[in-house]
């Protein structure tokens, strides 16, 4: 056994059974491992973006880690805006970077790099293996500081001489620590706030957005307390039998008129609203004048825990409201709109779907839209960084394979991490990919006028247009392998979505809206 073997055997004793790989020359000993340990899926991403991304989409469905396999420095780079979004989502992921060997380090050949540095913003865990003798420990190390809670992503830096170097040993087994549940003292005093405000609200964040969770959380809209979610929430259920809290508003202004009069706000797996920009003469913090903040469960706490007491020491109902089923029993006709490609979706989503959303302006109609539809799960873009839609479908789709996978995508937004569709195609992944095609960057076309910049003149258009020349998304798609059709009308988006449901495999729709 050398070090490579003790790696991926740890990462099998632990539960960790997803590689999401774009490996290189530093990195031959872990690949040429695989094939002695059968439990470990290995997934090729031609970019390693779509590899970080994946492993995102894994670990928010499976509620464990998955690992990803990176080419040193550089190729950790290119991952970089998706574990950005991964960390800001406290995702479990355990990401591998191949590095020189630790004698060939000091030569400074063309792809050495200062790994431990380059992985620092986005990793909550670095540690460097520097002898096939400890790969095992820290593996095991590694594993269980990405569960945190609340959890994120972990950099393994792997030598290639301790990948290749002989060592002995039984796999490390992580040791995981639970969620505490808050002190009772954070009950009481957030029970006592809200009976003593005339206007309070909770605000969910994380784990609270959980299905478990949010049934303790509507017991306290039944006692007549509003609840609200962040605006971005790495996995929220929603649908028919759900709760549906209210959303914090994209906009700060917005958000900051709908909460006027609020006098205090409750924090349950989150913490204080910001703008997501900062814009002139506009306030940074989303929360109103005179406002009362307060915590009732932090991040790492059991927030399901914290709001079923919450709702007992109020004495709410057992129960409280949640979604009708009530789904368009006509398609939509006419030109097609992100709203009626919503309401075509909402008909044939089937239950306990997946929705990764990365539609940027599109979204909205479809959230309204699915409402009301079969119970269904959405990831959400929470670090901002786009290009995340195509690739958390992947790592989604390999974590629960019975279950239909929605990838939901702005045209912008999609050629960032466009190689994932290949991935898709190869390992046969049950998704629907949906991207929305209006040939600009429209949020880019609204926040020029936000941010006081003025109109957009010639050399600024072209910066904020995709039309010229327009990408052949159904020629894209298909020589990357995946069956592709392109949609104009209301009509045809309901036939295509529907033939998307109705059958397996990677299907990709072009919406034209």
């Amino acid at each position: 056994m050398n070090g490579a073997d003790a790696l991926i055997s740890t990462l099998a004793a632990n539960e960790v059974t997803a590689c999401f790989a774009n490996p290189g020359t530093s990195e031959m000993q872990f690949v040429a491992a695989l094939d002695g340990v059968p439990q470990m899926r290995a997934v090729l991403c031609l970019f390693e973006g779509v590899a970080t991304g994946a492993a995102d989409g894994y670990g928010r469905i499976a509620d464990k880690p998955a690992c990803t396999l990176l080419h040193l420095g550089p190729g950790y780079g290119n991952g970089v805006a998706n574990l950005h979004n991964a960390r800001r989502a406290f995702t479990p992921i355990v990401n591998v970077v191949g590095d020189h060997a630790t004698y060939h380090r000091q030569y400074d050949a063309p792809l050495n790099s200062d790994i431990a540095t380059l992985v620092k913003p986005n990793s909550i865990w670095v540690k460097s293996a520097d002898s096939a003798a400890e790969v095992s420990a820290l593996t095991a190390e590694a594993v269980a500081a990405s569960y945190g809670p609340p959890g994120g992503p972990v950099t393994l830096i792997l030598p290639a001489d301790s990948a290749w170097l002989e060592t002995s040993g039984e796999p490390a087994i992580a040791q995981k620590v639970t969620r505490p549940a808050p002190s009772g003292a954070a009950v009481d005093a957030a029970a006592r706030a809200i009976k003593a405000a005339k206007k309070p609200i909770v605000l969910l964040g994380g784990q609270a957005c959980r299905e478990e969770a949010l049934k303790e959380a509507a017991r306290l809209e039944a006692a007549g307390v509003t609840v609200y979610s962040d605006t971005f929430v790495p996995r929220q259920r929603r649908g028919a039998g759900v709760f549906l809290p209210k959303k914090m508003q994209y906009f700060g202004e917005m958000a900051l008129q709908e909460l006027e009069g609020v006098d205090l706000m409750v924090f349950v797996g989150t913490t204080t609203p910001v703008a997501f920009f900062a814009y002139p003469d506009r306030p940074s913090v989303l929360v109103p004048e005179g406002c009362e903040t307060m915590t009732l469960a932090e991040r790492g706490e059991d927030a399901v825990a914290g709001l079923g007491a919450l709702a007992d020491a109020l004495g709410a109902p057992k129960d409280g409201p949640v979604q009708p089923l009530k789904i368009p029993e006509a398609a939509p006709s006419g030109g097609l709109n992100a709203y009626y490609a919503g309401a075509s979706i909402a008909r044939h989503l089937p239950e306990d779907a997946v929705l990764c959303d990365d539609a940027v302006t599109s979204g909205t109609g479809v959230a309204i839209g699915t409402a009301t539809a079969r119970a269904h799960d959405v990831l959400a873009l929470t670090g901002g960084a786009i290009g995340i839609g195509l690739p958390i479908a992947i790592g989604a789709a390999v974590a629960a394979p019975e279950r239909k996978v929605v990838s939901l995508n702005g045209d912008g937004a999609a050629m960032y991490t466009v190689q994932a569709l290949w991935t898709m195609a190869r390992e046969k992944l049950d998704i629907a990919v949906v991207v929305f095609a209006n040939h600009t960057y429209r949020i880019l076309n609204v926040e020029m006028t936000r941010t006081g910049a003025g109109d957009a003149g010639p050399k600024a258009s072209q910066l904020l247009d995709l039309s010229d020349p327009k990408i052949d998304w159904v020629s894209v798609a298909k020589g990357l392998g995946v069956p592709a059709v392109r949609c104009e009308t209301a009509e045809d988006f309901d036939r295509a979505f529907a033939d998307a449901m109705a059958n397996k495999g990677p299907r990709f729709i072009e919406a034209v809206i």
